[in-house]
């Protein structure tokens, strides 16, 4: 359905149970929500519906729960191609070496993302971005870094700019210029952080394409010192910064994050109790991405004692990409959050909205039923809010309502 038909949500919506943030003890039965020209106006007990509102339509949600709308907080969504080849060579034994030398790994999606134009990219991403909304996401970051040229990286964001006016989701756009070395700058690092810092990420700042800055630093990445020259150049921009860290090894990435006051530290199984503290101390999310662990067959745990004894806010992610993540859903990626990570259904509900919408600087706007927001919500067809962690293969996802116009 186009987002401009969709019909609007307006009026009282009843027959329901409202879950307005992630905590149990907040949920209201029997309850109802007051959306007028598509924002909240008034949320509680249906027995307690003001009589101003009861004159206005009604949309009986059949018994449904209804909680915010769901956010994917940290992918990849915009690249060409796919690499199935490679997963299947990776499974019949083939190293790393053998996949580049047959033109896989990230070369392979930075080639094909730099051949496809526009129009193929947004293609590719609708069927992608589909799948996320059924599922009731109604908020998501797109990154950049799979074209790792001025050219390339444009049509990623352009792309994902597009993507959120067609399908009216909210999409928060991060510039990962230095996500990797691109080929023609193979042994020459420093100098393509130069073009990043002061070529790339200006250009795409003035075109308004960037709503974040983010890179990745790791031993197959870039140093701690590149990392600090690019939020550097995101500070000089006004841009606040995230950062892929401590998923290999620990470099001390989620430290210069937190001094940096990003808005997210990423990945973090190799975190220690110190990049913890720091991230506490600034504030930055932990976004945790159990689909890379899994796809990776990771078993280096993310520290999550520690970053709950720290009060670290914990935000879940697909982290959807063609090489170590290629998921569309985000319900099982709190069910392997749980699972795997070993977090509550609590937690897990958390850190799909309201501390992943603090992980995309948005917590004022996303992650909470709250009068005066604009009306992004998800109606879920079960007995307990418990049930979105505890199946995986099922949508329970009843409709979903994004910008105030109702999607079934």
């Amino acid at each position: 359905m186009n987002f401009h038909d969709a019909p609007s949500a307006d009026g009282v919506w009843h027959h329901c149970h409202l879950l307005p943030d992630a905590d149990p003890d907040h949920a209201i039965r029997d309850g109802a929500m007051v959306v007028e020209h598509g924002r909240i106006a008034w949320l509680g007990a249906l027995t307690d519906l003001p009589d101003s509102y009861r004159h206005l339509d009604r949309h009986n949600a059949g018994g449904a729960w209804i909680t915010a709308g769901l956010v994917d907080c940290h992918t990849h969504l915009v690249y060409g191609g796919q690499r199935a080849d490679e997963f299947a060579m990776r499974l019949a034994g083939a190293g790393y070496e053998a996949i580049a030398r047959a033109g896989g790994g990230i070369v392979s999606t930075v080639r094909a993302t730099r051949e496809a134009d526009e129009a193929m990219l947004f293609a590719q991403a609708a069927v992608r971005l589909e799948a996320l909304l059924a599922e009731g996401v109604t908020a998501i970051e797109i990154k950049s870094g799979y074209g790792l040229s001025l050219e390339a990286e444009r049509k990623q964001l352009r792309v994902a700019r597009q993507l959120g006016e067609a399908y009216g989701v909210t999409v928060h756009t991060t510039f990962l210029g230095a996500h990797a070395l691109p080929p023609e700058y193979a042994g020459r690092a420093d100098d393509y952080i130069d073009l990043v810092c002061h070529t790339m990420l200006p250009a795409l700042a003035e075109e308004k394409l960037v709503d974040a800055v983010d890179a990745f630093c790791e031993g197959i990445g870039f140093s701690p010192d590149q990392t600090a020259r690019v939020f550097e150049a995101a500070a000089r921009h006004g841009l606040p910064v995230k950062l892929h860290a401590e998923q290999l090894s620990n470099l001390g990435g989620a430290a210069l994050a937190a001094r940096h006051k990003a808005l997210s530290a990423d990945h973090l199984e190799h975190l220690d109790e110190a990049g913890v503290m720091a991230m506490a101390e600034a504030g930055t999310v932990a976004v945790l991405l159990p689909g890379a662990y899994y796809f990776l067959r990771d078993t280096h745990l993310p520290p999550l004692a520690l970053l709950r004894r720290h009060g670290v806010p914990i935000a879940i992610s697909t982290d959807h990409n063609p090489g170590t993540s290629p998921t569309t859903s985000l319900l099982l990626m709190m069910n392997m959050a749980c699972t795997l990570f070993r977090m509550t259904v609590p937690e897990v509900l958390a850190g799909v909205t309201t501390h992943a919408a603090r992980a995309l600087g948005a917590a004022d706007r996303h992650g909470r039923l709250a009068v005066g927001r604009v009306a992004d919500f998800a109606l879920w067809r079960v007995a307990s809010p418990a049930e979105l962690a505890y199946w995986f293969g099922r949508n329970p996802c009843a409709g979903v309502v994004r910008q105030g116009k109702v999607f079934r």
